[in-house]
């Protein structure tokens, strides 16, 4: 049945009305994706322009981050923090992981009083990074120290001899590629390592040497790989106060830093995918499509980002099973 003249009118207005609300629905979703966007990404670098006290958190085993390469950075070129907080709760993690961050440390601590605040543990390169601060906090109970080089590598000859496995290879001279865990180390190899990783300790003792109200053979008599108390650390001036944050605060304040000052934390910067990844709607995206992988701290909770370091070692690895990371 042909429509009449005016129901056709009709619907050419209907049409142009619900094109017009898809169009400003549209556009309000779009703002508000922008809003929560600007909002996260704002809460991620510690939030307001006005004046406080920034608050990093260096945990885990250390790696050459640069997010937190940036972040430090960031921190040392804002004019609104007036005060740093390094809280520090880490096992260590690989020399030049330690290295990157004490310099990124020492480039803040010219530019604003910088205090290091220890957690449950501060021991190698998390103690290196620590000791980069003006001032260490340490709570009574926290672990402090192992001040060291080490490297490790797995043997598999025993196994490879029992499957009948053998390795035939070709190089230009007899260190090249050594150790090996398909060879058997022998002295030569051992001794280039222990010319490498005494180098490296060298240089990680002339840190603490430096930076420690200690003379170099008070820092070698500690250095031999112990750990200790934060009391006993206090007793041998490998940190300067006990306590926590309110501590470190305290001592802000003694370098100028006005008491009234919040303390804001500069979290991980975050793409704007892995904030709606990270929220809940993401995560059941994520879990619709079958890909739980999209969890942006799945690696992190399995422990996959210990597995791969490279390089020599400042690391605390207890024995233990009493005592975890």
């Amino acid at each position: 049945m042909a429509l009449r003249a005016d129901e056709m009118i009709d619907r050419r207005r209907l049409r142009r009305k619900l094109t017009f609300w898809r169009v400003v629905a549209i556009l309000i979703a779009a703002a508000a994706i922008a809003a929560s966007t600007g909002w996260a990404m704002r809460d991620s670098l510690g939030g307001a322009a006005v004046a406080h006290i920034a608050k990093v958190k260096i945990e885990g085993t250390i790696t050459e981050d640069e997010e937190l390469l940036k972040r430090l950075k960031d921190v040392t070129e804002s004019d609104s923090v007036k005060g740093v907080i390094l809280s520090i709760d880490s096992p260590g993690g690989t020399t030049a992981g330690g290295e990157a961050i004490y310099e990124a440390v020492r480039k803040l601590a010219t530019a604003k009083p910088t205090v290091a605040q220890v957690g449950t543990l501060a021991a190698s390169a998390g103690y290196m990074i620590a000791s980069a601060s003006d001032h260490i906090v340490a709570r009574q109970s926290s672990i402090v120290g192992s001040i060291g080089v080490l490297v490790q590598f797995p043997n598999f000859t025993g196994l490879m001899d029992k499957i009948g496995i053998t390795l035939d290879e070709v190089k230009s001279s007899p260190l090249k590629a050594e150790p090996s865990p398909f060879n058997v180390t022998t002295d030569e190899e051992r001794a280039m390592l222990r010319a490498m990783i005494m180098d490296s300790y060298d240089w990680f003792v002339g840190l603490v040497d430096e930076r420690r109200p200690l003379s170099r053979d008070e820092v070698l008599s500690l250095a031999d790989g112990s750990i200790f108390t934060g009391r006993q650390a206090l007793a041998n001036k490998l940190v300067d106060e006990l306590g926590g944050e309110e501590k470190a605060k305290d001592w802000l304040v003694t370098k100028g830093v006005d008491s009234g000052l919040d303390i804001v934390e500069w979290k991980p910067r975050r793409s704007t995918t892995d904030f709606f990844l990270s929220s809940a709607l993401g995560q059941r995206i994520a879990a619709l499509l079958g890909i739980p992988g999209l969890d942006a701290d799945l690696l992190e909770k399995i422990g996959a980002d210990r597995i791969f370091l490279d390089g020599m070692l400042s690391l605390w690895h207890p024995k233990s099973a009493a005592v975890s990371d």
